[in-house]
């Protein structure tokens, strides 16, 4: 089960154009969403372990962002094999270390830019727009707000330019699909005390504001 108390833990550790935008992750997956829905890939195709318990899906739209980051490596594997590690390493960490139900954010942003699901049946509640699975990623805030973790440690480094435009495409969809206005995207550490997203990412949220509010 997900404790509100129990503190979050990271692990340490044209068709020519759309093709390109695909093999970075950034491909629109299906003709029917094509004009709205950036790629994002499911919990089936990173293959996540089932829940131990059952989720929380709650009846009602989110109406917050909030940014983590995974304070993991910040790796020069920017492949999509690497992404979906990550993930299943993340998962491992919140349901084997924290006791978690699954994975504790909705979803995760890798380094090189891919989208993941995290929690499971986040994407369909994102898509159906008016219901949330109920996270796990900051206490105070699990029934409210989208969870977005980001792979790497932003301290004293900026996240790379993939990471970052993939972030903000994925921002202004959630914004869109929810109806959250871009001022609504907060830092993990402005609702709990922590150093999460790291003094770099955290510093550039108000771009990040400005980015997706411009793109909506």
């Amino acid at each position: 089960m997900d404790l509100a108390y129990l503190p979050r833990r990271t692990f340490l550790r044209g068709a020519a154009g759309l093709a390109v935008a695909g093999a970075a992750g950034l491909a629109l997956p299906k003709a029917a969403r094509a004009a709205t829905e950036p790629r994002i890939h499911s919990c089936a195709e990173w293959g996540a372990r089932p829940p131990a318990d059952a989720l929380t899906t709650l009846d009602h739209p989110a109406n917050r962002i909030l940014i983590h980051h995974i304070a993991s490596a910040n790796s020069t594997d920017y492949s999509l094999a690497h992404a979906f590690q990550v993930a299943r390493d993340d998962q491992h960490d919140h349901m084997d270390n924290n006791g978690w139900s699954d994975t504790g954010q909705h979803f995760t942003v890798s380094r090189g830019g891919y989208r993941l699901e995290g929690r499971h049946g986040s994407l369909d509640a994102l898509r159906g727009r008016t219901t949330m699975i109920q996270g796990a990623h900051c206490p105070g805030q699990n029934t409210n707000a989208i969870g977005i973790e980001n792979e790497g440690t932003y301290t004293s480094v900026e996240p790379p330019g993939a990471q970052w435009a993939s972030l903000v495409t994925f921002c202004a969809y959630i914004c869109r699909q929810y109806g959250i206005g871009a001022e609504e995207i907060k830092g993990h550490r402005d609702f709990y005390n922590t150093e999460c997203p790291g003094d770099r990412l955290y510093a550039k949220l108000p771009r990040l504001r400005e980015e997706v509010a411009a793109s909506m």
